[in-house]
């Protein structure tokens, strides 16, 4: 590895300057292992003789507000990265999600490696590895890359990655025609308010739910054709429909931001992602029916390659106008652009395990913003896919309704396979 400063990519500066007095810049994975629990010092010992496999992970800010870079962390100290929360007994289930939530809220050190992992004891000898990595560092599929680095005790099979970007051959009036529909899907604005926006605070909620991966694939594919992603939004849809119903909320169109991944085989980026946004019907009881809608409008968006284009475009601007790249980002962040952004990211195939202990659950955390109190993301370990639900609880309470909602429509959608 080279000791020399790497600099910070676009997106990289970007994140770090979204962060502020309520608003973390990171992204976490709750990893619960089950018993024996992970004992913290054969854990550090672990990590410390893997981290060449992951040389982000000893690297930390440095150069200068001009030109910000990575530079080799020469104080790195495991025993700063990787702690035990001291002072608590075994938790329970409620137990842990408030103790996520009090460490979500904390902030990272940027005098180190932007990275922190908290081991919480857990009822019958099991344990939960409380991992934050700053987004400036990762995203969700760099997250689980390091993970498969330096935590996970085998080399876990994981998705294959997206293919690289596709390039049209059309002419230009075929391309003026597919950017027409693009600026349509992807800069239209609901005019109904979102019921996430708000000003947030700095506490934080935190929920989790699980689904068998393999019964919601073979059902979305069996009723619409659809995909797993398509079955994901859809359930999430359920999950809001259930909460809004109990809230007396409106049940109209809610528009959704889906991260896409643009990693390709064999690249070590932090960050390497774009996105699209659709409206899901929440009006619509019927999860079979939202499915097939889901499916139709993310089939368009696949074809038309909108988050290609979209962070073609946001490139573009960046080359001729600084001016013009931020009017844009400031359009993105609208919520009237986007309800909610809701992520999917691919985790191990296979069932993997932390120092011989078998990992139960994998759940991911994002961060929330201002006027978008409430973030979903989802991520799959083996058989069963983990939702986490990050919200200001002054604005988003009682996140249990919600996930048990997405439980229920996504049994829905299985029983209505079968």
């Amino acid at each position: 590895m080279t000791d020399a400063p790497i600099p910070l990519t676009p997106e990289d500066r970007a994140i770090l300057d979204l962060e502020c007095a309520t608003v973390a810049g990171h992204t976490c994975k709750v990893i619960v292992v089950d018993a024996p629990g992970a004992d913290v010092d054969r854990l550090r010992t672990s990590i410390v003789e893997r981290l060449p496999d992951a040389p982000a992970l000893t690297r930390k800010l440095g150069g200068n507000s001009e030109a910000p870079a990575w530079v080799p962390a020469d104080d790195f100290d495991i025993s700063r990265q990787v702690g035990v929360v001291e002072g608590l007994g075994p938790l329970d289930e409620d137990d842990l999600r408030a103790e996520v939530a009090r460490i979500f809220e904390q902030r990272l050190e940027r005098d180190r490696p932007l990275w922190q992992l908290d081991v919480l004891q857990l009822e019958d000898d099991r344990s939960a590895l409380v991992w934050r990595i700053h987004h400036a560092l990762a995203d969700g599929t760099a997250a689980m890359r390091f993970a498969k680095a330096v935590l996970w005790d085998e080399q876990a099979a994981t998705a294959s990655a997206r293919p690289q970007p596709h390039e049209h051959a059309a002419d230009d009036a075929r391309r003026r025609g597919h950017l027409a529909k693009f600026m349509h899907r992807e800069f239209s604005e609901t005019f109904h308010r979102s019921p996430f926006d708000a000003r947030v605070g700095t506490n934080r909620a935190i929920a989790f739910a699980s689904v068998e991966l393999a019964p919601l694939h073979d059902a979305a594919k069996s009723l619409t054709g659809a995909t797993v992603n398509d079955a994901v939004l859809t359930i999430v849809a359920g999950g809001l429909r259930t909460w809004l119903e109990h809230h007396g909320g409106s049940l109209g169109d809610v528009r959704v931001k889906v991260p896409v991944s643009l990693h390709h085989e064999g690249d070590d980026a932090g960050n390497r992602d774009s996105f699209f946004v659709l409206a899901v019907h929440l009006g619509e009881a019927d999860p079979v029916a939202r499915l097939a809608a889901v499916h139709a409008a993310t089939a368009a968006r696949k074809t038309e390659h909108d988050a290609e284009r979209l962070d073609s475009l946001v490139e573009e601007l960046r080359r001729v106008s600084p001016r013009l790249e931020h009017l844009c980002k400031r359009i993105e962040a609208n919520p009237r652009r986007f309800a909610l952004s809701v992520s999917n990211v691919p985790g191990p195939r296979t069932e993997v395990s932390v120092l011989g202990s078998p990992v139960d659950r994998v759940y991911s955390l994002a961060e929330i913003g201002q006027r978008h109190a409430l973030r979903i993301a989802a991520v799959s370990l083996a058989g069963r896919l983990c939702f986490g639900f990050c919200a200001d609880p002054a604005v988003v309470d009682d996140l249990d309704e919600m996930s048990a909602g997405l439980e229920a429509d996504a049994a829905a959608l299985i029983a209505a396979a079968s």
